[in-house]
């Protein structure tokens, strides 16, 4: 697979742009296109330099999902030469950044940050964090709507969308249904939605999510159910295992969800600030929302499965040594 590597030190380290080039030169595309710094805006341009191209010379984009370094560069190249930009319908609106779907987003996260108790210190660290990150979001983009199941041409490869919520309400992974890349694998761009080093964040990363972890462990269960050979992630490098891969996060999650209960267990019922700080200790920048949010997605799944209950923003036991079968709790074909 042809990938430029970009630079990223906001998140999650290097990601990756992959390079659709028609065998007969006819079109180019790009899955993902890096954070709009000038670091990485150089990376994007030497890498396509490097193949006889520039940003003017892409003629479709597709986005696994819109977070800043996958899609904050989007709307550059597509203002150099009118590349059509396909990215959920979920997602779109923010990558178009839509004012009123952006400032509902903005107003979502206080008021999440409130809920779970984040106190006032590092509540104003996360929102001056946000607040400066907004450079990185580029140019508005002028998107094409997908959803899951829609089958895209683009760079000489049919792509098939497979909407994979979690990390973010509109990921997709996008099947390659032909091309090179297929000559002898299964194989599938997958964006966030499984990562060979880090566990993608849910509850944090996108606080529209309903369910987060329920829909998280879902979307494991369809990439482990479709069998990819390999899969080309949105950081770092391909995953060989794609199915083992997704059994190991799901196996992360069980865990987390037992440290999760030994931290109610231990002290007595707490907010997901409070089971973050026993879980992840001090916390700065984006972390600020990540951490709580990943203890709140949990605790919002064993809520749903009647194991914790909630009562003034507090989560406790409804049993004090409830026998639990977490295989149950935390399937990924809840």
């Amino acid at each position: 697979m042809d990938r430029i590597s970009l630079g990223n030190d906001e998140f999650e380290g290097h990601n990756n742009s992959y390079v659709l080039e028609d065998p007969d030169g006819d079109e180019l595309a790009l899955v993902d296109t890096g954070v709009a710094t000038p670091d990485v805006r150089d990376d994007l341009r030497e890498g396509l330099a490097d193949r006889g191209y520039e940003f003017a010379d892409v003629d479709a984009i597709v986005l696994t999902h819109f977070h800043v370094d996958h899609a904050g560069l989007a709307g550059e190249v597509q203002d150099a030469g009118g590349a059509t930009v396909y990215v959920h319908e979920a997602d779109a609106p923010l990558v178009e950044q839509d004012p009123e779907e952006t400032a509902a987003l903005h107003e979502r996260r206080r008021a999440y940050l409130d809920e779970w108790g984040v106190p006032e210190g590092p509540k104003s660290e996360l929102l001056e964090f946000v607040d400066a990150s907004s450079r990185l979001e580029g140019e508005p983009v002028d998107a094409t709507p997908i959803e899951d199941g829609d089958v895209i041409d683009v760079g000489g490869r049919t792509l098939e969308a497979v909407h994979a919520p979690g990390h973010a309400a509109g990921l997709c992974c996008f099947e390659l249904a032909n091309g090179p890349e297929t000559a002898d694998d299964d194989t599938a761009f997958v964006g966030d939605a499984l990562l060979p080093v880090y566990t993608p964040n849910v509850g944090g990363a996108d606080v529209r999510v309903e369910r987060p972890l329920e829909k998280y462990l879902t979307t494991l269960r369809t990439i482990a159910d479709r069998d990819y050979d390999r899969v080309w992630p949105g950081h770092r490098d391909p995953i060989t295992d794609p199915s083992g891969r997704a059994t190991t996060i799901v196996d992360h999650h069980r865990e987390r969800t037992e440290n999760v209960l030994d931290v109610l267990a231990d002290h007595g019922p707490a907010d997901p600030w409070t089971v973050s700080a026993h879980l992840f200790g001090d916390l700065d920048g984006i972390h600020i929302v990540h951490g709580p949010g990943e203890a709140y997605a949990h605790l919002d799944h064993l809520h749903h499965e009647g194991i914790v209950e909630l009562d003034d923003g507090e989560y406790r036991l409804t049993a004090d040594d409830a026998e639990l079968d977490l295989d149950h709790v935390v399937a990924a074909d809840d």
